[in-house]
């Protein structure tokens, strides 16, 4: 049992270091972490380069977690594990995208990340979220605090809707508090009245 987790938990990780943002950035011969807040996430990207080019970004990012889910179910799916084993795999892919040990440690925040496991785990769940980061960005534009609800909100689902199942729960409640210890910069800023808002439709400015 042992070694199907091992192999869960890095092939996961791995898959984690695959950033988007870094990745389109670098074919435009750049580095999006040189730009604006340093953070190699979307919104970062799309102030950097725009929204054009951001469907890119969703796709690897957004693919890297739909596959991290898939490998558990399929390593641990066979010994009756496998909705532990997403989870596994999602708690796994989602160190690698915040903490990936191929780019310095240095990557993003897991929202974008956070929203296509909980969609693949529980869609209720991805629901959810997407209905409240929706919501708290059109009414005032501030993408941080749409995505520090929505963390909040991917970590309560996960008690209500999977409370009988506690490595689930726990799992869920994990990814939920890392998404906001990862926003809490911008958190100081939103009381601060310091954070600024981000245009997800934006140009960008590097083109």
């Amino acid at each position: 049992m042992l070694y199907p987790i091992l192999v869960t938990i890095l092939t996961c990780y791995l898959l984690g270091n695959l950033n988007g943002a870094v990745c389109v950035s670098s074919l435009l011969h750049d580095d999006v972490r040189a730009h604006g807040s340093g953070n190699a996430g979307l919104t970062n990207f799309i102030r950097s380069y725009g929204s054009g080019k951001a469907l890119m970004v969703i796709a690897i990012d957004g693919g890297k977690a739909i596959l991290a889910c898939l490998t558990g179910s399929l390593i641990l799916g066979p010994l009756g594990y496998g909705l532990e084993g997403m989870v596994l795999g999602a708690v796994s892919v989602m160190l690698g995208h915040d903490f990936p040990a191929l780019l310095g440690f240095k990557g993003g925040k897991g929202i974008l990340s956070g929203f296509f496991l909980a969609m693949v785990i529980d869609w209720r769940i991805g629901l959810a979220i997407l209905v409240v980061f929706a919501a708290v960005y059109l009414i005032c534009g501030y993408v941080s605090l749409g995505s520090v609800l929505a963390a909040a909100t991917f970590a309560v689902c996960f008690v209500i809707f999977h409370h009988r199942n506690i490595p689930v729960m726990l799992g869920g409640v994990f990814m939920g508090l890392l998404t906001l210890y990862m926003h809490r910069g911008n958190i100081v800023r939103l009381i601060r009245g310091e954070e600024r808002k981000t245009n997800l439709f934006a140009k960008g400015r590097k083109q």
